[in-house]
């Protein structure tokens, strides 16, 4: 199986946890029932990326990056790469490279999509990317590094995010909840 169809089967299967959510998953199954390139970059302007917000082990604290590019701090996450054949495992892998961690226990149903522009990925402008987003626990005691990729690499609490964007926020509670 293709990371596309990959894509496409998860994502037509999986249960939305609202309304909006829903709507989200149809946009990206039509997106990918259109665009054969879907899941790469070079599918403009718009394209799926996979991300993976980590949790403690003890599910009270997220590692998140400060993204060199944007500036801002996110979870661990990015473009699918041509050796990625499933969507969850594009999803460890950035992961584990954003964050330095060498293992991760990552649940393979998507926890939340989150379509939203992207200024910094291509020259043209108006990409938006069609996040699909995971969540893994760290093993306790795990070590992180920071990549070439962010400013930063730091552990926060749960409920005192740094610039609590609302979908983060939203990501975190989804998160935990899968969890418990």
């Amino acid at each position: 199986m293709t990371l596309h169809a990959d894509a496409l089967t998860l994502l037509t299967g999986w249960t939305a946890p609202s309304a909006p959510q829903g709507a989200l998953r149809d946009r990206y199954v039509a997106h990918l029932t259109d665009r054969p390139d879907a899941m790469t970059r070079e599918c403009y302007p718009d394209h799926l990326t996979a991300s993976t917000l980590v949790l403690s082990a003890d599910h009270t604290r997220v590692l998140l990056t400060l993204h060199r590019k944007a500036e801002r701090w996110f979870q661990l996450g990015g473009h699918c790469e041509p050796g990625d054949t499933t969507l969850p495992g594009a999803a460890r892998r950035e992961a584990l490279e954003e964050s330095g961690l060498t293992e991760v226990t990552l649940d393979p149903t998507p926890v939340q999509l989150s379509e939203h522009a992207v200024r910094f990925c291509d020259p043209r402008g108006g990409v938006h990317h069609l996040d699909v987003r995971f969540v893994a626990v760290a093993p306790a005691g795990g070590t992180h590094a920071v990549s070439e990729e962010s400013l930063d690499v730091r552990w926060w609490p749960a409920d005192a995010l740094p610039d609590p964007d609302p979908d983060l926020v939203e990501l975190v509670a989804l998160a935990r909840a899968r969890l418990s």
